[in-house]
């Protein structure tokens, strides 16, 4: 009994001592204690839920009827400002999950995406005075002995870090990248927490399976944590590409950085999405859309070193002194780092995608974790266009209108054959009941290298989107080529392995088939775009 009694004061001291130290520590600031955040969490979650028990499921509704579909869009938009509310107070990790709730276009209600959606452009940013004290902790010496000047306003804010224009002592002008205080610390039991809210937001919608974003964000968290890993990135992609002159990557100053700290060369330019740069300096949009073609996809088929957030604001686009274009490449906190296999894999169904073999789609599916007919669904995800574009050929079928408004999604009708539905892309969330399901089991049942890479496959689409570069031959030129080349490179690895002789036999296979390829898409390009436009785009 005294020993057990003696434990228990010791537990009750020791967690006194360990919020006292990190009161200390952090200002007294009691947002800090992982037990505030956790309560507050839990009581905005129960809040929540309180919410759609008495605004929405205390009676009986015809969920047929104008009026309940009213009613459920009201009190989502009021659990999604609840949440909002909650993840602006607790910062961090709950600013990182509410951004990936607001891209998931396909698989929430509206009103939580459009809500969140706010954390892409307006994350909260933390007082200059919580960054110096990072910078001393993490650098044990103030921040007035390293720059001649900080400039108060940041260039841009995250959810895990916020960016300053800075100029060291000795001259050279940077980009000091400095963690949010309290991050580190909190970012098991903020993870725990999110894991929970996801449980409660099932229980809500039954078929909201998104465990597998919790589980993905729980492995990639520390590595994102991790200033030093993202300089090491920087590094090793720079390195992998020395051979393109027109990218561009940060030069790291390790003698300044810690694990929380990251100061690199500060690169002036344009979004690659701001038009009104572009033509100001004009720069060729099919130059830059094929060169980011280009790179995304020597990473994803050839070096399997892919950078996997590649939204408008890590990209830049700039004219150099030379008049040539150059394109800067920031934020490497993230990259999937590909297996030779899944390469393998992915090529092939890219290949039998671009040469519309049904039969090989479903066993290149299969090969990466898509069951049965859902395979159809998920060629779909990884093209970002319609079933009956793939099914006439993608290289022969440019983007309309029509295809904007519409998305043609092949779903389930039984197990000998798929069924085609037609929805408004602006109303598809309001047909969760019809679709969620089926996209929710592929994103369950895929290889989870998949997962950025279809991350990735949506923010380089919506970059040609917002450039209208679409209908671009080079983009399946340059990713045949790829696909091609990697396939045939691991055929290679294979039957060395064995001693095969079938290796120069390999070699001449993959000669012809580029051959091929450069034929047909020149091909392509003349009857689509005429000579000279073909040439342009292909040059």
């Amino acid at each position: 009994m005294l020993l057990r009694r003696l434990l228990g004061y010791g537990v009750l001291g020791a967690g006194v001592a360990s919020a006292g130290w990190s009161l200390h520590t952090n200002d007294y600031d009691p947002n800090s204690l992982g037990i505030v955040r956790l309560s507050r969490s839990a009581a905005a979650v129960v809040d929540v839920a309180l919410t759609y028990k008495r605004e929405l499921y205390y009676r009986e509704w015809d969920k047929t009827t104008p009026e309940y579909k009213a009613e459920k869009s009201r009190v989502h938009k009021i659990a999604a400002e609840k949440l909002l509310e909650l993840i602006c107070t607790n910062k961090g990790v709950y600013i990182k999950v509410g951004q990936h709730i607001g891209a998931l276009e396909y698989l929430l209600p509206k009103e939580f995406v459009q809500t969140m959606k706010i954390l892409h452009s307006d994350a909260p940013q933390n007082p200059i005075e919580d960054l110096y004290k990072v910078i001393r902790q993490d650098l044990r010496c103030n921040p007035e002995d390293i720059f001649e000047s900080f400039e108060r306003e940041p260039l841009g804010t995250a959810s895990l870090a916020q960016v300053h224009k800075a100029r060291l002592k000795s001259g050279e002008v940077v980009a000091v990248k400095v963690q949010h205080p309290y991050v580190k610390g909190n970012s098991r039991v903020d993870m725990k927490t999110m894991e929970l809210a996801v449980n409660v937001l099932a229980r809500i919608f039954p078929d909201f399976k998104i465990h597998w974003l919790v589980e993905e964000s729980k492995k990639n968290l520390p590595i994102e944590l991790d200033f030093l890993n993202e300089g090491r990135n920087a590094e090793k992609v720079a390195k992998q590409f020395e051979k393109y002159t027109w990218l561009r990557v940060p030069k790291i100053y390790w003698k300044f950085s810690s694990s929380r700290v990251l100061v690199m060369e500060y690169l002036e330019g344009g979004h690659v999405t701001d038009l009104d740069y572009i033509r100001a300096n004009k720069i060729d949009t099919f130059a830059v859309a094929n060169r980011i073609g280009q790179l995304y996809s020597e990473m994803i088929f050839r070096t399997g070193f892919v950078h996997s957030d590649p939204h408008p604001g890590n990209i830049l686009v700039r004219r150099t002194p030379k008049n040539t274009l150059e394109i800067v490449l920031l934020d490497h906190g993230l990259y999937a780092n590909l297996t030779d296999k899944f390469r393998y894999d992915y090529s092939n169904l890219w290949l039998s995608i671009l040469n519309v073999d049904r039969k090989a789609m479903r066993l290149h599916s299969e090969q990466l974790g898509i069951k049965g007919d859902l395979y159809g669904l998920f060629a779909c995800m990884v093209t970002g266009r319609p079933w009956e574009t793939v099914m006439q050929g993608l290289t022969k079928v440019k983007y309309s209108k029509e295809e904007v408004r519409h998305i043609v999604i092949p779903l389930v009708e039984s197990s000998s054959h798929l069924k085609t539905y037609i929805l408004q892309k602006n109303t598809l969330q309001n047909n969760t009941s019809l679709v969620l399901p089926h996209i929710s089991d592929v994103l369950e049942q895929v290889d989870r290298q998949m997962l950025l890479i279809l991350k990735t496959n949506d923010l380089i689409r919506g970059i040609e989107s917002t450039l209208r570069t679409q209908n671009r031959m080079t983009a399946f030129w340059v990713m045949s080529k790829c696909c091609v080349q990697s396939s045939y490179a691991e055929q290679r690895a294979q039957q060395a392995k064995t001693g095969s002789s079938r290796i120069l036999w390999l070699r001449l296979r993959e000669r012809w088939e580029l051959f091929k390829l450069n034929c047909y898409y020149l091909y392509l390009g003349l009857i689509n775009f005429g000579f000279l436009e073909a040439l342009k785009q292909v040059i």
